[in-house]
């Protein structure tokens, strides 16, 4: 069955029940997925069944860990372009948590302290935190529920969805060796630090290309102390763009190899299902795109090499 959940995403299925007629009519591909013959078939509600316990399982995970191992292992990946993509879902938002009856923070005024006046200390930023924290740790605190989310397009402009956020990591030839899910309001940067160490476990990383959202210097720092080259694109910030962050020909030309996550990104969505989420919750939401994942690795792999 799940086999057939493979073969739903690579055939950009829309339902399970237009997978069980590929499998009643497609002879080869009823084998492929273990079955001799038609009355094997399982029915949509044991597939839907059969797909909740692959999903509490993590099924997807556990496979795909094993694929980037097999292939891609002890091999130099020179790029690991780092983005995400929205995941539209159809469910229920989750409810905002209502705001606590705590009195408001009295508001200061700007500039210095009068003498003697004691100022609380600013509160730690986030990417502060995940600095000292594990990557497990960090993952267990991020949003996964269903919720909206804002994100800029290629083009500049501004559109809202519904659902999830997929943020992977993405090696030279179009694969994905690191998937995370997360609600959809979650900022890219909260996952660059968990995603870099979790990567780096996975292949031998020399660059990694991350776009403007990116840029922190708390994720350099992480970066770097994994022995990585952060090249991120740089954000134009109040005073515009410091002189050191401008990119030197050599680094500009490098990092146009980000579009390898743009394009991984636009496959994901146009030809292994991941516009066609029918499912709901976190875990399950997550399997869908872990199936689309594993059907385009196994693309990205049977793929001719160009000489």
């Amino acid at each position: 069955m799940a086999r057939a959940f493979v073969a739903k995403a690579a055939y950009n299925l829309t339902t399970t029940e237009a997978t069980i007629e590929l499998l009643r009519t497609h002879r080869a591909l009823r084998r492929l997925c273990g079955y001799d013959c038609i009355r094997e078939i399982p029915s949509s509600a044991t597939f839907s069944r059969a797909f909740k316990e692959f999903a509490d399982a993590g099924l997807g995970d556990v496979v795909h860990k094993h694929l980037v191992a097999k292939y891609i292992g002890d091999q130099i990946v020179m790029h690991n372009s780092r983005d995400s993509t929205e995941v539209v879902a159809r469910e229920r938002p989750a409810e905002k948590e209502k705001k606590s009856d705590e009195p408001a923070k009295p508001k200061r005024k700007r500039g210095r302290p009068k003498k003697g006046e004691l100022r609380p200390p600013k509160e730690e930023k986030c990417l502060d935190i995940q600095l000292r924290q594990t990557a497990e740790l960090v993952l267990r605190e991020i949003s996964k529920v269903c919720n909206w989310g804002a994100k800029k397009d290629t083009g500049g402009h501004m559109h809202s969805w519904k659902g999830y956020k997929a943020h992977i990591d993405w090696a030279d030839g179009g694969i994905p060796i690191n998937v995370v899910t997360t609600s959809a309001s979650v900022h890219d940067s909260q996952l660059a630090i968990p995603m870099a160490r979790i990567s780096a476990e996975r292949a031998n990383i020399l660059y990694e290309l991350m776009d403007s959202a990116y840029d922190a210097p708390q994720i350099r720092t992480a970066i770097e102390s994994l022995g990585h080259v952060a090249i991120i694109d740089p954000n134009p910030r109040r005073g515009g763009v410091p002189e050191e962050k401008i990119f030197d020909p050599a680094t500009a030309n490098r990092y146009k190899e980000r579009t390898t996550a743009e394009r991984g990104n636009s496959r994901l969505k146009d030809e292994f299902g991941l516009r066609n989420l029918r499912v709901r919750g976190h875990a399950k939401a997550h399997l869908h795109i872990m199936f689309g994942v594993l059907a385009l690795f196994a693309n990205q792999v049977a793929r001719p090499i160009k000489g």
